[in-house]
């Protein structure tokens, strides 16, 4: 067992998670010479969560999305980062202990694990859903979706059934932007590039339980999304949980069954399973509930951010799980405790509604602008989209190469990321873990 060394005379602040809220509390923290920063997470790298789905899709690569932590805090001589993975924390000591044994401890605890994916105890989503929430999880869906192609390219001479079929599950900006992608995929794909295979037959179906996709938009947004979604190809089953997914099909809870090539699961998030090891009953969603200077009641020193936390706004509501509202809530974090270490009091969080958007497509994408959430769409609301997640991509190089990519797939369509770079994606294509052959039900 080790214990992380700090010098004596630092104040010491452990954050555990590097996403947007951790990543923006420690670059805040960073700028105080008096504390001493350890940063934690198990990848060493911090994901851009909005990009994934066109990681997934081939029109960035995953190096355009995720972004080294150390290259990041290099030459920041007071914050340390530590590739591990934490199992347990003691909010009382303030110290996290990683699964080899490390215990990390500080003045201050900071906990912004972030989220994984909820599949509500439906039968075979685990097993037979892709889930869209993490880099891995985009490498993996690209691939496999890659594999679909070359497998349904290769047989689709002699088998009729080597039809693509696409199932999302979830209609919410992430099923939205990921239907969308592959809508234009198919849409957009040069006849040479799949010979004989013809993806005009390609079937693509978002499946939720509520009557409307992009729920936390407006009517006027989601219209528009409707419209240019069914424009697209795309066949929206609202309205109708999901019972059951299997191998080959995605059963419906009125007993109607999808056929399912490729089932996506965009179907919601709760807070990562730390949550369960903190020793504080959780809320909404697996979160914890937070004070509002954003610490845990009865433990001031102990934060919680981001999607790992419940987070009211100035009506007593939570607010939503945005990257906006984490990275407004990693820098207030900062904020109170650096006025701590002075002498300062603390303040409570409240977050800058800056509005909230969503792709849909080519030339196509929902805005809502500002606290008042004035809707715009089209290929306003699509420039706008490209502009805003630029400008917040973590690295100037990122914003360039990005800016480069989404230039080449919108002006000549050529995309990033067609190497099938998965070698085990050819045995899992084999035994149907997500990628059927011939369509099946008994």
């Amino acid at each position: 067992m080790e214990i992380s060394n700090v010098t004596k005379s630092s104040r010491r602040v452990v954050i555990v998670g590097a996403g947007f809220a951790g990543l923006h509390c420690a670059k805040t923290l960073s700028r105080n010479e008096g504390l001493r920063v350890t940063l934690i997470d198990r990848h060493n790298y911090q994901q851009f969560q909005p990009l994934l789905y066109q990681v997934a899709t081939g029109t960035l690569s995953p190096e355009n999305a995720a972004f080294n932590l150390r290259e990041i805090f290099a030459g920041t001589e007071n914050v340390d980062i530590r590739t591990t993975e934490i199992v347990s924390v003691d909010v009382k000591q303030r110290s996290a202990t990683d699964r080899n044994g490390n215990i990390f401890e500080g003045d201050y605890l900071v906990l912004a694990a972030g989220t994984e994916a909820n599949f509500f105890h439906i039968p075979g989503a685990q097993e037979y859903a892709l889930p869209m929430y993490s880099l891995q999880d985009a490498e993996k869906l690209r691939s496999r979706f890659l594999k679909l192609l070359d497998t349904s390219d290769l047989n689709s001479k002699d088998d009729p059934s080597s039809a693509i079929s696409v199932v999302v599950i979830g209609g919410g900006a992430t099923g939205v932007e990921t239907a969308g992608a592959i809508a234009d995929f198919f849409r957009r794909s040069p006849n040479h590039l799949f010979a004989d295979l013809d993806l005009t037959k390609a079937s693509i179906t978002i499946v939720d339980m509520a009557q409307t996709v992009l729920p936390p938009f407006s009517s006027e947004s989601q219209a528009y999304a409707k419209r240019i979604l069914a424009d697209r190809g795309v066949t929206l089953r609202l309205g109708t949980p999901v019972k059951e997914i299997t191998q080959h099909a995605v059963i419906l809870a009125d007993g109607s069954i999808l056929p399912a090539r490729l089932i996506i699961w965009a179907g919601g998030l709760k807070a990562a399973s730390l949550s369960s090891a903190v020793a504080i009953p959780a809320g909404h969603g697996g979160r914890l509930d937070v004070a509002p200077e954003l610490c845990l009641p009865g433990h001031p020193n102990v934060f919680v951010l981001g999607d790992f936390a419940n987070t009211k706004d100035a009506s007593g509501g939570y607010l939503p799980q945005l990257g906006s509202v984490a990275q407004q809530a990693g820098r207030h974090c900062a904020r109170n405790i650096i006025a701590d270490v002075e002498g300062e009091p603390r303040t409570a969080f409240s977050y800058f509604d800056k509005g909230m958007m969503a792709m849909v497509g080519r030339d196509a994408a929902v805005a809502e602008v500002g606290p008042r959430h004035i809707p715009i769409s089209g290929p306003l609301a699509f420039a706008a989209w490209l502009g805003v997640h630029a400008v917040l991509l973590t690295t100037a190089r990122a914003q360039m190469e990005a800016l480069v990519e989404w230039g080449w797939d919108y002006i000549a369509g050529s995309r990033v990321s067609a190497i099938l770079d998965d070698p085990e994606e050819t045995g899992a294509a084999r035994t149907g873990a997500g990628v059927a052959g011939p369509l099946s039900h008994g």
